[in-house]
């Protein structure tokens, strides 16, 4: 029997979460497809998991803007997407819908691929932006020893994803010593590289373009840089196990997404 699996989201042409999965399926020969779904409010997508509750679907990648009601309509929630308050993987397994966030695994995947010298353990990291990947950013860093600091414009934000998380809100003066700093927000922020450390390591969670001007910035500084697409990438591995039951294969899927963006890598 076919097992599907899926991404859902509004819009959704745009995700590489099919071409990664698939690329992987067709490597190791699974019967198994992975679709795009765009439910169109949230009806739409309770009508989806009612899918994965029936059985027709294995689970689901869950992205904007559907991911805090795909951690209310699970029976089990990770404590990491509790922490996240939001969920990106929801999978059917012994009659109950489970969920995760595994934004934070993504996270930290990118970091050992990209600045395999970086150790965050005791270090400061810096962490522009409040919203649900900073939560996810800082979770995953906090748990891997990191001090962890939240740097955002409204304050009130930032001190209820450091009261919820246990890390700290920072002004900007926290790059001086900023061992990693990570561009949670969908703009470029509006800090200056200059004070940062020369072994500082600069990521950005965004994709489109592969190099942010953030990171072009960065890197003209002679910064360690980590892509978005390195995340994306790290974060789908465990999907990809919790739908198929394996590890993807050796399959250079970096090189595919690269060439769908029209990037050099």
């Amino acid at each position: 029997m076919t097992i599907r699996a899926g991404v859902a989201g509004q819009p959704i042409t745009q995700s590489l979460s099919p071409l990664l999965h698939s690329a992987w399926i067709a490597a190791t020969g699974l019967d198994a497809t992975y679709e795009a779904f765009g439910p169109a409010d949230e009806a739409g997508f309770a009508a989806l998991v009612a899918e994965v509750r029936a059985g027709r679907l294995r689970g689901l990648n869950v992205t904007a803007p559907f991911k805090e009601q795909a951690l209310a309509l699970a029976d089990e929630v990770s404590a990491t997407a509790r922490d996240c308050g939001s969920a990106n993987l929801l999978v059917f397994e012994a009659g109950r819908l489970t969920t995760d966030s595994t934004d934070g695994r993504g996270l930290m995947g990118a970091l050992a691929d990209q600045a395999p010298e970086l150790n965050v353990a005791g270090k400061p990291v810096v962490i522009l932006g409040a919203g649900g990947a900073a939560r996810a950013g800082a979770a995953a860093l906090r748990d891997a020893g990191a001090r962890v600091g939240i740097l955002n414009r409204t304050q009130a934000r930032a001190d209820a994803l450091a009261g919820d998380l246990g890390v700290s809100v920072v002004g900007a003066d926290a790059l001086h010593e900023a061992a990693l700093v990570v561009n949670a927000l969908s703009v470029r922020p509006e800090i200056d590289l200059a004070v940062l450390p020369a072994d500082a390591v600069v990521m950005d969670m965004t994709y489109r373009p592969l190099i942010t001007p953030f990171l072009s910035e960065a890197r003209a500084r002679g910064l360690t840089i980590v892509d978005g697409l390195a995340m994306l990438i790290g974060q789908a591995v465990p999907s990809f196990e919790a739908f198929f039951g394996q590890t993807p294969p050796a399959v250079d899927v970096r090189a595919k997404a690269l060439a769908v963006l029209g990037e050099a890598g």
